[in-house]
């Protein structure tokens, strides 16, 4: 979850660490700290604030080289406070030969810290980072690339590392194992990163690490060997994507920002879509589609939401079963595989360390057919992945999903439309008919933004609560539980979410009129069922806010207040009403002076398990 910045120059790159820095804040912004090489020995500056309190620091105190690190932290091992934030110094900090920073979780640092607790290393941190900075330090032998390597066999966990040595003075050393780490390719320089975002403006030529590379940064060149210890030749790739992403415009908050692109990211996402073809999803997708007979979908947080929004899509439409499984919970525990399975992960980043395990762990079963539906075509989960649906969200850097979640969605719909295709359930009519209605989706999210002066004056009354109740039924009840997840996530209201029908079945209990309930009420199906359930809630004294489509017949009254989305969306409603739900969180947030981008004890990539 943490952010890596490191850079071997010919010019002072404190500015660029600092920059690196900013854009990977999103990553974990607990603690923060910068080292350099200054003048034949080890100087660093660290802050619990953020990157930009760290920047003062650092201008007010000169500190200036040509070589270092730089690391932004998400808290693990170790209360996030100054002594425990990255760089970490070995052997002490006053005789600093050894510096590093680490992304990950060391399993085997208790062991490790005994080891070198005898040998006569203080420690001065609760991290299990500083256990690789002393153990660095403790197998040193004057080549510090050589050193790593032999280091980094001794770690038992996940880990991206950059280290450099007060011996060395122009060269840096990464590792990555289940952690993401790339390399940027200079003239005369070379730097290592979480994210090529990190590097927009620097450099555009990028590598992707693999899992278990190690790499040996130097001025004019680099060096990079695989897990076994061999050269490895990685291509490096232009990479553009990124440099204008992180600037805020007009906007106040990059969440605002996001939700407001969504009509032209889900127009990106589906530009090109002019049929419903297998090959959208690969060229082997026709034979793989043909050889299923069920799905299994893996993700996490809003991910797991969007896979069980898209379990109704594809049994009602594909008639296919359909298994949805949180990825930390899968993978530990017994279960049952079938060979004819599409095994299906869903990931913002393509770096969610349960769903790579997850998904490792179903093919590890005996189910070779794999997709994933990903926003980073360079990520894990696209290489390990057989097929592959690439969102077209863009850099999103607000840490609560909003346009990631809703461009998941259309593309779990195409995914829908595709298998219903292959197995003979769709029509050309029915195949028309829905292409249209997903063409349409960029005006319709629009018009539902419109709707934010309406719902800024609903997040007035939410600020002053403690608590709320979201309810949806059918495939609106994912997109209660994702309306839910961003209240709490960034407002810090406790919010729950249950199937409507569920109500007399306990969560009643909770209703007063303290309790708001959020209730989305198409006009489907179950829109009379629904309305059942919101008497049962007025009739207890509860405020109901009620997201109704056009055509529901629901009116404000004594305790229920309406707002209408202008149009009824059939299928596609779930990604409509979703983006009313953002819109509420947000400025419930707003209201209540939280930070919105950063929410306390989050980040946005996670990369730990």
């Amino acid at each position: 979850m943490c952010g890596i910045v490191g850079a071997v120059a010919q010019r002072n790159i404190t500015p660029i660490l600092l920059e690196g820095l900013k854009r990977l804040e999103y990553r974990g912004y607990d603690s923060c700290g910068i080292a350099l090489h200054v003048e034949g020995r080890l100087a660093r500056s660290r802050s619990t604030s953020r990157v930009a309190d760290l920047e003062v620091q650092v201008e007010s105190s000169g500190l200036q080289g040509f070589t270092g690190i730089a690391h932004t932290r998400w808290a693990t091992h170790g209360a996030p406070a100054s002594h425990n934030a990255h760089p970490h110094f070995s052997p002490a900090e006053d005789n600093a030969r050894i510096a590093l920073v680490h992304n990950g979780i060391i399993e085997n640092h208790d062991e490790l810290r005994a080891e070198l607790s005898a040998l006569g290393y203080v420690f001065t941190s609760q991290t299990d980072t500083e256990v690789i900075a002393h153990l660095v330090d403790h197998m040193y032998n004057g080549d510090l690339f050589d050193t790593v390597q032999q280091a980094v066999k001794r770690l038992h966990g996940a880990y991206a590392i950059a280290v450099f040595s007060r011996e060395e003075p122009h060269r840096v050393v990464a590792a990555r194992q289940g952690s993401p780490l790339i390399l940027g390719v200079g003239e005369g320089e070379n730097f290592v990163a979480s994210d090529a975002m990190a590097l927009a403006g620097t450099t555009n030529q990028i590598i992707y690490l693999e899992e278990g590379d190690v790499v040996d940064l130097q001025l004019s060149r680099y060096w990079i060997v695989d897990v076994d210890g061999k050269p490895a030749e990685r291509e490096v790739k232009t990479v553009h994507a990124h440099t204008g992403a992180a600037e805020l415009g007009p906007y106040r908050h990059y969440m605002q920002k996001e939700i407001f692109e969504q009509p032209r990211v889900i127009g990106d996402t589906l530009e090109g879509v002019t049929g419903i073809m297998p090959e959208l999803f690969g060229d082997n997708a026709y034979a793989v589609f043909k050889d299923i007979d069920r799905v299994l979908i893996l993700a996490c947080g809003t991910s797991y939401y969007a896979g069980l929004t898209a379990k109704y899509w594809i049994e009602s439409i594909a008639k296919l079963p359909v298994n949805v499984e949180i990825a930390s919970e899968y993978r530990y525990r017994d279960s049952v595989p079938h060979p004819k399975t599409l095994v299906v992960t869903i990931s913002q980043s393509g770096e969610t360390a349960d769903t790579l395990a997850a998904l490792k762990h179903a093919r590890s079963l005996g189910m070779p057919h794999t997709l994933t539906i990903c926003n980073v075509s360079t990520s894990a989960m696209v290489r390990e992945c057989e097929l592959a649906y690439i969102t077209r969200a863009g850099v999103e850097v607000g840490v609560a999903s909003t346009k990631a979640f809703t461009t998941q969605l259309a593309a779990l719909f195409l995914l829908t439309l595709t298998l219903a295709q292959v197995n003979g359930r769709l029509s050309e009519e029915e195949e028309a008919t829905h292409l249209k209605q997903m063409r349409h989706l960029p005006v319709a999210i629009a018009a539902v933004l419109a709707l934010e002066p309406q719902i800024i004056a609903w997040a007035e009354e939410f600020a002053r609560k403690e608590n709320a109740l979201f309810l949806g039924r059918g495939m609106h009840y994912p997109i209660a539980l994702e309306g839910a997840l961003k209240l709490k996530e960034i407002s810090y209201i406790h919010a729950e979410a249950y199937p409507a029908g569920e109500l007399k079945h306990g969560p009643l209990a909770l209703v007063t009129e303290e309790m708001p309930v959020v209730t989305i009420a198409p006009n489907d199906a179950l829109l009379e069922k629904l309305k059942s359930n919101m008497q049962e809630v007025r009739a207890r004294g509860g405020q109901l806010y009620v997201f109704a489509d056009v055509d529901s017949r629901i009116t404000s009254g004594e305790g229920l207040h309406v707002i209408r989305l202008p149009e009824h969306y059939g299928d596609l409603s779930p990604i409509l009403h979703v983006c009313a739900l953002q819109l509420l969180a947000y400025h419930t947030a707003l209201a209540r002076g939280t930070d919105v981008d950063k929410p306390r004890n989050l980040a946005k990539s996670v990369t730990v398990e």
